[in-house]
């Protein structure tokens, strides 16, 4: 078999590209990263983090 690395370590894919955004929930800017779709919400790092709790 081949000798893999499965030490846990994560990829370095380079900087992500971040996109702007204005969080559905509180309407304050914020910047995601992946580039928004018209029509579903965005959520900004605190409200992201309320919803998740629930």
């Amino acid at each position: 078999m081949g000798n893999f690395d499965r030490g846990g370590s994560k990829r370095d894919f380079g900087p992500r590209e971040m996109h702007k955004a204005t969080c559905s929930e509180c309407g304050k800017e914020c910047e995601v990263p992946f580039k928004p779709t018209e029509g579903k919400p965005v959520y900004c790092r605190d409200c992201y983090a309320k919803k998740k709790s629930y």
